[in-house]
């Protein structure tokens, strides 16, 4: 494919984010969210981000599960117990949050409108069934779906890890089919077919160029 064309095919966009369609009450902050299926490149992409715009905040989770060595309060996580955890899903503390072998996860609302308030664009990567509570939780948060190029390519990368199963593959293929289903439901979508121009991409839909 060339290369004009290759960078035509990343971005297949349904609204760009305006800050003057923001409310007049809405915080000064922007929250943006990216999400997409395992293999597909988040991580990478988002640590590419962060490295070129330091200023971005990218929103920490809290969980119930025990700190792990090296692990910081408020820096990996924010480690709390069960029935604080509850509390908060109670009181509407969280944006988003499941439940997985028996420890939950949550992206607690307080720290992310702290940051917002304080002027800073906000970024949360995870998946699909969080993305679809903080549409609830958040409506004015901008959504962007990260897509390989073709299932092919994805599952090209995930057997290129060479650290899972095959069993453990094929649960993960078949879940990508069912978040590939889901693209149509978000603001955005960014192919990540080459890395440095889905970043350029990502940086356009953003605001930050």
């Amino acid at each position: 494919m060339a290369a004009g064309s290759a960078a035509a095919a990343l971005l297949l966009c349904r609204a760009v984010f305006d800050p003057a369609m923001a409310s007049e009450g809405s915080l000064p902050g922007r929250l943006f969210l990216i999400t997409g299926p395992s293999g597909v490149g988040k991580g990478t992409l988002v640590t590419a981000l962060l490295a070129r715009h330091p200023q971005i905040w990218l929103s920490i989770s809290a969980t119930t599960r025990a700190p792990r060595s090296g692990e910081v309060e408020g820096q990996h996580y924010f480690f709390r117990e069960r029935s604080q955890f509850e509390a908060d899903v109670a009181a509407g503390g969280l944006l988003e949050w499941a439940e997985f072998a028996g420890n939950c996860y949550g992206t607690p609302r307080a720290p992310v409108e702290a940051q917002l308030a304080a002027g800073r664009p906000v970024l949360l990567e995870i998946e699909l069934e969080g993305a679809r509570q903080v549409r609830r939780s958040f409506p004015q948060g901008f959504q962007i779906f990260l897509k390989p190029p073709s299932f092919a390519e994805l599952e090209r990368r995930i057997r290129g890890r060479g650290t899972d199963r095959e069993e453990a593959i094929v649960r993960r293929l078949e879940r990508a089919r069912i978040e590939l289903a889901a693209a149509d439901e978000f603001d955005a979508v960014l192919v990540n077919a080459d890395l440095d121009e889905a970043l350029k991409q990502l940086e356009q839909l953003m605001g930050l160029v």
